[in-house]
């Protein structure tokens, strides 16, 4: 039982060495929404991941803000104008409350559905781990990488699957608006070919309705 006590205790250390949000979020038009982490020690890892997932071109400006160091003071850290999908992580030099907005703006009528993620490694490691009765301090170590290691394996694969998700989903979109211009060409086709004909039969009978006139 040693052995799955030590592997216990290392995937608690790397469940609360990090704390990760994520959500989907209906943007409407011209509408501005912000999420807020908090971030309690400095020089804590913050990484921001978003994707639009539907609605007019797939875009959003976003901007993300630090603690105010005086009111109405705030910060700057990303900001960005008719972005698709982000991926950053930066530094939390202060500690305080973090706000994560989202602008759509730039659309007058179209939802915008947005995936985003805000993760914080927010614990340092453990100066003391569980360890196997026998074991050396360096087996525990490298124990503690290989973990932590796949832990952030694990996160690259997550955020892969949700890129090819987006992927997917505009795809899809462009297939639709395709499939949609498509069938309206082809009614409007349908429509000028019926009324050609129905054209074609009325001057076809005003010519010998006139032929008949002037014959008699």
């Amino acid at each position: 039982m040693a052995p799955l006590a030590l592997l216990l205790g290392l995937l608690g250390l790397l469940a609360s060495y990090a704390s990760a949000t994520a959500l989907t979020y209906k943007l409407p038009p011209n509408g501005k929404e912000c999420f807020f982490a908090n971030i309690e020690q400095k020089q804590a890892k913050v990484a921001f991941y978003f994707a639009v997932q539907s609605g007019g071109s797939f875009d959003v400006d976003y901007v993300v803000y630090g603690p105010a160091s005086e009111p109405g003071k705030e910060k700057v850290i990303l900001d960005g104008t008719k972005e698709r999908q982000g991926d950053y992580v930066f530094t939390a030099t202060e500690v305080g409350e973090y706000r994560f907005c989202f602008d759509n703006s730039i659309s007058t009528f179209a939802d915008k559905m947005i995936d985003f993620e805000i993760a914080v490694e927010n614990e340092p490691r453990a100066a003391t781990l569980p360890s196997k009765q026998g074991s050396t301090p360096e087996q525990t170590t490298a124990l503690e990488e290989s973990i932590l290691k796949l832990g952030g394996q694990l996160s690259t694969i997550t955020r892969q699957q949700k890129y090819f998700r987006t992927r997917e989903n505009r795809n899809f979109s462009t297939v639709r608006s395709t499939e949609r211009r498509i069938w309206n060409f082809s009614l409007i086709e349908s429509a000028m070919m019926v009324g050609m004909a129905g054209l074609q039969v009325f001057v076809v009978r005003m010519f010998f309705t006139g032929g008949r006139k002037g014959y008699v």
